[in-house]
Parts: C-alpha cells; structure tokens; sequence
C-alpha cells in the first residue's frame, strides 16, 4: 500500500510567515516542472493509511481533522486531510461501480457520502485528499457500462490481456489510451472527485508502464477547473523522474515506510514503523535530490510522528525523520492518530522553524556520508545555510563533523541551532556535533564576512 498525494495547498498565517522567512531557492529548480499551479511548497497534513489502515470510515476521518484544527496543527501549515485507500465498496468480482463504472463509495463505511465527509474537512478550513489507482474495474468492463457523455463503454477502452496494480478488490485492467473514450472516461472520473471537493489526489500503483495513466490524469483533473494536487506512489522509477515532475506535483521515491509489523491484521496496529525503514530515505532522498523543486517533490512517504514511542522511533529518531524530511523538502503528511497526541512529539510538528526548513522549497544535498555519520547541507535564497547532522547509529554516540568549505563558504559563520532557538554566535571554519545514536543536529549558519 502506500500513501497520500500531494499537489496545492494554501499557507495559513502561521505557515506562511515560517515559509516567508525562507524564500524559494535563487537557483535554477528542476527543468519542466508541473506547471498546474499546485504545490509550490511542500504539502502538509495527514494521511489514513499508517495508522487507520484498511478500516477508514466516515467518522474515523472526521475525527482526526477535527484534531488537526483543534490540536493547533492547522495554524503550522498542516492542512490536508488525505483518506487513502479501502473506501471502496468490493464484491467477489472487485470494485462495485456506479453507472458510468467508477468505483463505489463503501456507504457501510461512508453513509454520509465522500463529498458530505470533504465537507466536514472543508468546514474545519482543511483540504480534502483521495484515493485512485490506473485502470478500469472488472465490473464496469463485465456491465459494459456506458462512459459519461460519450457514444463509447467499458469494453470500448479496457485492455482485457493486461491487469492493473490493486491493493484491495484487485480486478481491474489497463486501460488502452489509443482508442476512443479512454480520456473521456478518466475525464468523467476527475469530474465527479472534483465534484465531490477533492483537492489532493493520490494514484497509486504507478509504475513506468503507466505513464499514459498519469498523463491522462494530469490531463483530466486540469480540466475540472479546480485545484488539485496531484501525487503519485509509490517507489517510482527515478529514471522516469523528469517525466514524473512534469505530470504530478509528487512522487513516492520508496515503498512504504510501515514496518507492518504491529499486531493487527495484515501488521497493523503499533509499531507503526521502525528505524531501518526510516533509514532508508536517506539514500533514496540524496539520488532523488536534483529532481525537487517548486511544483514537484520527493515524497518520502508519511512521518511517524504524534504517537511517541510506540509509532515505532525513539524521540531522537522522531527528530531525525522530521529534519531529514524538512531538508529534501519532503511533503509532511503525519501518519500517526492526531486524536492522542504525545507531549513531547506535538513540539517538534509545532516548531515553526523545522516547518520552515521544508517550505523553503530546496531540497539538500548530502555532502558527508561516512558510516553513521551524514550531513546535508542547503543553501538558502537568504544566503544562509541549513545543515543537518545526523548519527544514523543504534549505538554508540559519533561525533559528526563538517567544515564550512564543504557546505559552500570558508571563514566563520553565525549558527543558530534550529530545534532549540538557541544562538550559538560566530564560529570559525568547521561545526561538530556529539550526538546520541538516532539523534540530528540542524543548524542555520550565516557566513560572516571577513
């Protein structure tokens, strides 16, 4: 499975005034960038998959964007509330379809309907993110349902020889782009989730051999008129990477950051996640680095950060994910139950100046990768550096190291450390940290003219 998508999103004051202090990068981004006119910054939010998994339901949803606008976290930026997969309705031949063979809402589920519940979210003064994958339902092909406004149906456009990826009713082909009606029906399927105030979707399932499904995509939600963010997921190819940015405002560089290895059916349940696929990302955002920019992002799928100890991460950890995120300029969508939010972990979504790191809009580069030691470095439109030291060790504490040259000045520069606000004033040359395994260090430094 994987998670939520990631295209427009509008700065509340709070997230603004962080993004504002770090404008976007003065160089160049990425060549042929979406230019849907979503997700210049970053998304943030929350998803359903890591914690509510293969059990959404109407209220499950609403409670946790009524904890996102309550809990403070709306005011930070965090403003996506994305219902991810199995709200779907399933028969012993896959997806239940409507008249025109799109999928069926699940009302055991949703008994108010998918548009009733992105009111609710709507009313909270969050956005609404959904759920697809490429194809079209056995059941719509088998019915050889009619496409909205068109002469054409199911079996019309369905590749019959050819199965789409599905994590749950499964059952549905390709669809075969060079004929007549193919568009026209994803076309009527970007309208209704338009219709029902979707304003963030994520497709699922992509591999390199969809790319007319996301060029169809791209292309229909366009032409509803309203925004919407546009992600993909997940562990796409990076070398269809221009090609992804050119479609969709994100993309999933890994498979899931879930350990599933909780108690629950199918591993759900705490942990949520644990550090080896934490650890993961570091390699996938440092080859993914020269792809991010304003209007496309590295997604490195959910943070698991809300729940303390038992999403799986030490506190350390929690931070380390958080500032490696912050500095690839990752969207940050939460994957944790927003209703139990943990003491120490609602301060680290809350500090402005991590939030900020990531709405910034320029992705790190690595620039010391030496066994359990790694720092990343972004130079921002201020002139300023963020840096980011890391242990990535489960034992034993590393003194981590980097000099001024490598992160791109010589002399001394004016350091700031960014977790706690502290001014730490001019120091010469090179920064070194002693840090606990798991634990990061993110500094601004400002070089001082000599």
């Amino acid at each position: 499975m994987t998670k939520a998508m990631t295209r427009g999103r509008a700065l509340t004051a709070a997230g603004l005034l962080a993004a504002a202090a770090l404008p976007l990068t003065a160089t160049a981004p990425p060549a042929a960038a979406s230019d849907n006119g979503q997700s210049l910054r970053p998304a943030l939010g929350w998803s359903s998959w890591s914690f509510v998994r293969r059990e959404p339901t109407e209220a499950k949803i609403e409670a946790q964007a009524d904890a996102l606008a309550a809990s403070g976290l709306k005011d930070h930026g965090f403003v996506f509330v994305n219902l991810d997969d199995f709200w779907q309705k399933c028969d012993a031949d896959g997806f239940a379809v409507d008249s025109y063979g799109r999928w069926s809402a699940d009302t055991a589920k949703f008994p108010g309907g998918i548009k009733a519940l992105a009111d609710h979210i709507h009313a909270k003064g969050l956005k609404f993110g959904f759920y697809v994958t490429p194809g079209i339902a056995k059941n719509a092909v088998t019915r050889n349902t009619p496409i909205e406004g068109t002469p054409y149906h199911a079996k019309d456009i369905a590749d019959t020889s050819t199965t789409e990826k599905n994590y749950n009713c499964k059952n549905m082909y390709a669809i075969d782009y060079t004929r007549p009606g193919a568009q026209e029906f994803v076309n009527s399927w970007a309208r209704q989730f338009a219709s029902w105030g979707v304003d963030y979707l994520k497709i699922d399932g992509v591999g390199a051999q969809d790319v007319p499904d996301v060029r169809a995509w791209d292309k229909a939600l366009r032409a509803t008129g309203r925004p919407i963010t546009f992600a993909l997921s997940n562990n796409l190819p990076i070398d269809h990477a221009t090609t992804w940015r050119a479609l969709a405002n994100s993309w999933r560089t890994q498979g899931d950051v879930e350990c599933y290895c909780g108690p629950g059916p199918h591993g759900s349940g705490y942990p949520l996640t644990d550090w080896s696929h934490v650890l993961a990302r570091f390699a996938s955002a440092a080859s993914w680095q020269p792809y991010a920019g304003p209007g496309g992002w590295n997604d490195l799928d959910s943070l698991e950060i809300g729940n303390g100890d038992r999403a799986g991460l030490t506190a350390d950890q929690r931070r380390s994910q958080l500032t490696l995120w912050s500095m690839a300029a990752a969207p940050l969508l939460l994957g944790t139950d927003l209703t139990q939010l943990d003491p120490v972990d609602k301060p680290m979504l809350t500090n402005d100046r991590l939030v900020a790191v990531d709405q910034d809009g320029i992705a790190a580069r690595r620039i010391v990768d030496s066994g359990v030691k790694q720092v990343w470095s972004k130079r921002e439109s201020s002139g300023a550096y963020a840096v980011a030291l890391f242990n990535t060790g489960t034992s034993g504490t590393a003194t981590v190291s980097v000099n001024w040259s490598q992160v791109g000045f010589t002399g001394s520069g004016d350091v700031t450390d960014l977790w706690s606000g502290s001014h730490k004033g001019a120091i010469a040359d090179a920064y070194s940290a002693t840090l606990r395994p798991g634990e990061t260090r993110l500094i601004r430094v400002t070089p001082v003219n000599s």
